[in-house]
């Protein structure tokens, strides 16, 4: 089987395992603990065992995949282990085990995102050209996942994936799929191409060893700036991944949700292909700015017009857009500036700022918010009373964000604007 399709059909897998729960696991949480005290932060620590993972992923990838074993056999290995705790996690009623159960899988989970990045990077021609296309496979993944709980296309049509499951958004069975892909996916991860550390017989020193050598590109200003933008713009992020799924729920689309969510990914496939293009006609600098303004802009529409269906898709299919000019963006710009055998763990770095810290930060700063201002996430009346103030915080976040990194960010170097710069090139001014 050609490398592509191989690659192809790593991304896939990988996005598919992630969507499946993870758009549709607040409404689930909602469910089950309807009622409770301190509801909205029970969801916001249970989304921020995923930013605690993250945290943890450079110790993972920057050591091992980078200079102890091949990144398609760890991948293999984290994502069998992964399977096995999440069908675990599907059997969990206690809030208190729940977040340890998801804590673990995600502790297997998020290291995978760098490795696949990485195993990419090393196995293709031209990681300009061929990256954005292998990994717009994860983003069909991801819109196949919400047709599959949803049993439904975008909202518009159903159909019988899962006979005998109605609203499989609000059950177990999200887990329980996800798990079985994913030990399928930990099998068929070492059949991928050879990808072996790029460190291996390096020095060794305690930096090193702790995945932490990447830390050395924050001594480029610019990159600084980077890296601190991608931290803060995190934190508005948390509340579209964690709370959006319930808050269109409730408003607009009900057990039809997670096939409208999907249209996001959709306008993601056609931004993804458009990264090339927009990235060497604008340059590092406007794709991140245009990033930040439209997760403000997606906020605004959900705090402003709660009740319009219409805006509330427009704030969705904004996610083309939201992803890929900020992510793909990023993780490009970091490729560019990051030395070859620090490759991994730069990428690590980049998730540990953003799905890491800054995620972090932000489902604590929802879950506090949501109870603050009295959000009953599980009816159509809490959201219709309290979404507005619940919404305008992540948005004016976002755009103090975009304004800060338009004033701070001034990288005049190749990395930052030219589409063939090479991937070492750490010069700026």
């Amino acid at each position: 089987m050609p490398t592509t399709i191989r690659l192809n059909i790593m991304m896939f897998l990988q996005f598919f395992i992630w969507g499946v729960f993870f758009v549709t696991m607040g409404t689930y949480l909602s469910q089950l603990f309807q009622g409770e005290a301190g509801i909205n932060s029970i969801i916001g620590s249970s989304y921020a065992t995923q930013t605690w993972a993250a945290l943890f992923a450079p110790l993972i990838v920057g050591y091992l995949g980078d200079r102890v074993m091949n990144k398609e056999r760890l991948n293999g290995i984290l994502h069998l282990i992964g399977g096995a705790v999440l069908w675990w996690v599907s059997t969990i009623t206690d809030s208190s085990m729940l977040f340890w159960a998801l804590l673990t899988f995600f502790i297997c989970y998020m290291p995978t995102l760098a490795l696949v990045n990485t195993i990419t990077f090393q196995n293709v021609a031209n990681i300009e050209r061929d990256f954005p296309k292998i990994r717009l496979w994860g983003t069909i993944g991801w819109i196949v996942s919400g047709i599959v709980i949803s049993e439904s296309v975008f909202g518009l049509f159903s159909i019988n994936i899962l006979p005998g499951i109605e609203d499989g958004a609000s059950k177990n069975v999200q887990f329980k799929i996800a798990a079985i892909v994913s030990v399928i996916y930990g099998v068929y991860s070492f059949t991928l191409p050879a990808s072996p550390p790029e460190g291996k017989g390096k020095p060794v020193s305690i930096v090193k060893v702790l995945g932490f050598d990447a830390l050395n590109l924050l001594k480029n200003p610019s990159y600084l700036v980077f890296a601190v933008c991608s931290f803060l713009i995190c934190i508005p992020l948390a509340f579209y991944y964690a709370r959006t799924g319930e808050f269109v729920r409730e408003m607009a689309f009900g057990e039809r949700t997670a096939g409208v969510m999907a249209l996001g990914q959709v306008s993601e496939i056609l931004f993804m292909a458009l990264v090339p293009f927009f990235l060497s006609k604008l340059g590092v600098k406007k794709m991140l700015l245009v990033g930040m303004l439209a997760w403000a802009a997606r906020y605004f529409l959900f705090g402003l017009f709660p009740s319009s269906s219409a805006m509330l898709v427009l704030g969705i299919v904004l996610h083309g857009i939201c992803y890929d000019f900020f992510f793909v963006t990023g993780q490009l710009y970091t490729d560019r500036v990051a030395p070859p055998e620090t490759r991994t763990s730069a990428q690590a770095l980049v998730g540990l700022l953003t799905y890491g810290a800054g995620m972090l930060v932000g489902n604590y700063v929802f879950g506090f918010w949501g109870d603050r201002i009295g959000l009953d996430p599980s009816t159509t009346e809490g959201w219709l009373a309290d979404g507005r103030q619940f919404w305008l915080l992540p948005a004016w976040i976002a755009l103090g964000v975009a304004v800060l990194f338009f004033v701070t960010f001034w990288d005049k170097s190749s990395a930052a604007h030219s589409a063939d710069a090479p991937a070492s090139d750490q010069s700026s001014s």
